[in-house]
């Protein structure tokens, strides 16, 4: 039997960067992607393929400047702590870039911004706080996401692409339309499943016909809280080392 390769937590001291709008690129029916950069950008980590950073917005015209890291905790020049959201960077070393992508939607504080950004506009950001590490040559490796977890799971297949030996992997992912299935086309090497309407019971279905190995496996379930809450109550028993388990509610129905 291997030994078996768990997940390491990393720390990263906790940052705040006001960086600019470098591009604005459509990337797929249901996502823009902003591109930021600037010398803030200067020492920034992300070793997790499914980190969080939090972004701070703007109300329109405004500009939100960097809060300082006082002993009381975190204090905003103008004492009003602005709306934000978490959201999974994806930074490219090479370049000093890092982008966002946001899934578009009726409603929401961050895909507005993201419509309506402009080259030269500036975004605050704070973190990571730290990573989850997780080790990419698993044999088999699961991973469930509704849109929100799409830029995570894209990260990581850009990942596992470069590996020299490819890992057995399926994804199993839940869309409100068809046509977001784009975002996710270059990787047609890698097994992806679509469910089609956010059919939580359709994804359960698909989960039930799999076959955890006894070893060497990883699972990764994320989304709403509840749906993915309920979803992952099917690999909490003794079969499944739970720390080769990670579960996020990346969203929550109000």
């Amino acid at each position: 039997m291997k030994e078996k390769k768990y997940p390491q937590r990393v720390r990263n001291e906790l940052r705040f960067r006001e960086l600019s709008v470098l591009r604005v690129e459509r990337i797929g029916a249901g996502f823009q992607r902003i591109v930021l950069g600037g010398e803030a950008l200067e020492g920034f980590s992300s070793r997790g393929f499914d980190d969080h950073t939090k972004l701070f917005f703007p109300q329109a015209g405004e500009r939100i400047a960097p809060p300082t890291m006082t002993d009381e905790g975190i204090v905003w020049p103008d004492g009003v702590r602005p709306q934000s959201r978490d959201y999974t960077p994806l930074y490219n070393a090479e370049r000093h870039e890092l982008a966002y992508d946001f899934f578009i939607h009726d409603g929401g504080v961050a895909s507005s911004w993201a419509m309506n950004a402009r080259v030269g506009d500036t975004l605050t950001i704070g973190g990571p706080r730290g990573s989850l590490v997780v080790p990419e040559d698993y044999a088999w490796q699961l991973y469930v996401c509704d849109e929100s977890g799409m830029p995570a799971l894209r990260r990581r297949l850009e990942s596992l692409r470069q590996l020299p030996t490819r890992p057995q992997v399926k994804a199993i992912v839940t869309i409100a339309d068809a046509a977001y299935q784009d975002y996710l086309a270059e990787f047609s090497e890698f097994e992806i499943e679509w469910v089609i309407g956010h059919r939580e019971q359709a994804v359960a279905d698909k989960l039930a016909t799999l076959s955890v190995p006894a070893e060497d496996y990883f699972i990764w379930v994320t989304g709403e809280g509840a749906v993915a809450k309920s979803l992952v109550s099917r690999f909490e028993n003794d079969a499944i080392d739970q720390q080769l388990l990670r579960t996020q509610a990346y969203w929550h129905k109000k």
